[in-house]
């Protein structure tokens, strides 16, 4: 494989992620053991909330982004009607339903799955789905932009918010409780 394959195709992007797990596994475990020796509060789950996040989010960006066979000669494809995409899609069959919905799912699912982990103000699942679809628009407005042969589709937008709203549900039972939301009969010292 040339330089060109390994960073300019789907495929390329897959192997080098994949490829990257022993890296990002032991990243993890240098800045969990490292948080946990300075005292840090729940050091394994900021570590992996940190590189989760970026490692489960950067490839797919890095292949929305990756240009088409055409990219540069022909003008940027916009679909803006919600749900035609998705019924051509299901019109496809398994493997193309594989592929296109769990794939768009997939791409801020990351964000939505560790984001509530780190920022505070990412705890609540419509906030999640906002950032999401903000994100996607910016990234399916590049694609446009760029002419990178692609289709900018409304329907893009939707699938990788509700992955990242769907994770977010997921990770909901452990994201932080603030102290001020801890039951009188919790707080130590706390009358009754």
């Amino acid at each position: 494989m040339s330089a060109g394959d390994w960073f300019g195709s789907i495929t390329g992007v897959v192997a080098i992620t994949v490829m990257a797990l022993p890296v990002v596994v032991l990243g993890v475990w240098l800045l969990a053991r490292r948080r946990r020796a300075a005292g840090v509060v729940r050091p394994w789950w900021r570590s992996l909330a940190e590189v989760g996040i970026v490692y489960g989010t950067v490839p797919w960006v890095w292949m929305i982004l990756t240009p088409g066979g055409r990219a540069g000669e022909v003008a940027g494809r916009v679909s803006l009607v919600p749900l035609r995409d998705l019924v051509t899609v299901f019109a496809g069959g398994w493997l193309t339903i594989v592929v296109q919905v769990v794939a768009n799912l997939l791409v801020f699912a990351a964000v939505g799955l560790f984001g509530p982990l780190l920022f505070p103000a990412l705890r609540s699942v419509p906030r999640v789905l906002v950032v999401a679809a903000a994100a996607s628009f910016l990234l399916e407005a590049a694609q446009f932009v760029l002419r990178l042969d692609r289709v900018s589709s409304v329907d893009d937008v939707l699938l990788n918010a509700a992955g990242a709203g769907l994770a977010a549900l997921v990770s909901r039972r452990w994201w932080p409780v603030p102290a001020t939301a801890m039951p009188a009969r919790c707080v130590p010292g706390a009358p009754g």
